[in-house]
Order: C-alpha cells, then sequence, then structure tokens
C-alpha cells in the first residue's frame, strides 16, 4: 500500500524528500525507535512536516512513533477542529493544550513579541511531548527561518549564531529536531499547494509585523545580485573555523 493510499494525500515531491532526506541524514535528526511529537500551529511548515513524517513512516525501515501537539496561542478561543480532521485522516494521535500567550504579550507590552512567543511555545510543546511519552519534539523550521535567524542574530546581537538541527534541551528532557532545514519556504508552500494539505490563517496580530519581516524582504533584495545568498550561509553554518575569529591573545603571548 502506498504512502498516498495510507495518507489520503498525493506523495511529496522526489526533490523535497530529498532535500528533507539530507538533513535527517546530515544531523542525525531520527534514530530507532524515537518517539515524535510534532509541534502543529495550522501553518503550511507544521503541516507538511506532519505529513512528510507520516510519510517517511511508512515507507522508513526506521522505525519511530509519530503523534502531534498543538499550543493554542488563543488560551482556547481558536477554532482548531480542522486540525483534528486532519491528524485523524492521516492516522496520528493529537494533543492540545490552551495556553494565553497572546493575552500575556498585550498586558507584558513586550518589545519582542516573537521571540518571547516562540520561547513559550517551545518550553510549553516541550513538557507536552514529555507527557506523551516522547523523547523528541520536531518543528518546521525551514532553511529560510534558518537564514533569516542568522542575520537578526547578527545585526541585533553581534553574534553569528542559529539555532541547530537537533539540539538537547536538558531542562525538559528531551530532542528538538528540525528536518526542514536544507528546504526554503516557498518549496514548501508550492508543495502545501500541490499535495492539497489543509492549512489554518495565522492568528497572530503581530504577523508580518516584525524585525523577521523586515529581514525576509532584506534578503529578498539581496538575492537580486547573490541568487545563491541563503545557501551560502547555511554552508557558512559549518564552515566556521577557530582560525577566522579575532581571538584575542593570552597574557604572555607576543
Amino acid at each position: 500500500m502506498s504512502a498516498k493510499d495510507q495518507t489520503g494525500f498525493a506523495s511529496f515531491s522526489r526533490m523535497f524528500r530529498k532535500r528533507m532526506g539530507k538533513a535527517i541524514a546530515d544531523f542525525r535528526l531520527i534514530r530507532e525507535g524515537d518517539s515524535i511529537m510534532v509541534g502543529l500551529s495550522g501553518g503550511k511548515d507544521s503541516m507538511a512536516l506532519l505529513l512528510a513524517l507520516r510519510e517517511m513512516q511508512i515507507r522508513s525501515p526506521v522505525r519511530f512513533t509519530l503523534k502531534a501537539g498543538t499550543l493554542d496561542i488563543s488560551g482556547g478561543k481558536a477554532d482548531l477542529s480542522s486540525f483534528s480532521s486532519f491528524c485523524e485522516k492521516i492516522g496520528i494521535p493529537w494533543t492540545i493544550q490552551p495556553y494565553p500567550v497572546l493575552e500575556i504579550i498585550e498586558k507584558r507590552k513586550e518589545r519582542s513579541p516573537c521571540s518571547l512567543c516562540a520561547n513559550i511555545r517551545r518550553g510549553i510543546l516541550c513538557s507536552m511531548a514529555r507527557e506523551e511519552g516522547c523523547n523528541t519534539l520536531a518543528l518546521g523550521h525551514n532553511l529560510d527561518d534558518v537564514v533569516e535567524t542568522v542575520l537578526l542574530n547578527l545585526f541585533h546581537t553581534g553574534r553569528y549564531m542559529c539555532f541547530k538541527p537537533r539540539s538537547w534541551l536538558s531542562r525538559s528532557d528531551v530532542w528538538v529536531i528540525r528536518p526542514f532545514v536544507y528546504i526554503e519556504e516557498e518549496h514548501i508552500r508550492s508543495e502545501v499547494l500541490r499535495v492539497g494539505i489543509p492549512v489554518t490563517k495565522n492568528i497572530c496580530p503581530y504577523d508580518h509585523q516584525t524585525r523577521r519581516e523586515r529581514v525576509k524582504e532584506m534578503i529578498e533584495e539581496l538575492r537580486k545580485d547573490i541568487p545563491d545568498i541563503k545557501n551560502n550561509i547555511i554552508r557558512s553554518l559549518s564552515r566556521i573555523s577557530a582560525r577566522d575569529e579575532w581571538a584575542r591573545p593570552d597574557d604572555g603571548e607576543e
């Protein structure tokens, strides 16, 4: 029985699966016996990730279990019935936890709402994963998210750094993986449309009003003269050399 028959959706393209598979292989994101929870927000990235992992689970000789978990940032006010329908259709257990993230941000008049929201969501999702018996939380960050994060950190903190494809959160006792780090946002968008994945509109009032959005626009402008700028930044993350650092000499060194 094909992946299409079991999920009810068309299979992802060969190129899409190849790039996801390369990230998984390069960083050993999925291992035998893993129990994975996908952080499901309803957007194109997380919905595509859940379906792609479900397709992989059907085909792969590496055995792992798969669940979905949603943090309702509206505190229970949003209609998330479509999440339940999607997960039921592809045969994935789904858990939801309401938490008033938007209300907290508004009361605090937070200057960096996206950063606070991301930290709250990741922490609660990790706790949800552990409560559901999962050792891994999968997030839908894509190649564009990587590039934008690198530049945001460089411009606003003076550090050349980014989240890792696979990282251990000791406080939650959970691995966090990002299988889409080699896939561009536009590629995900086109696959979501082709495969027919339902997507929920982002309820965040700060959407498209952030520093990240401004960096995204800047990158698109730079691509006119530097077409490979995104891939160059991705490659640079694994090529950082101590020889290139402005290291300060130790005491006594001439």
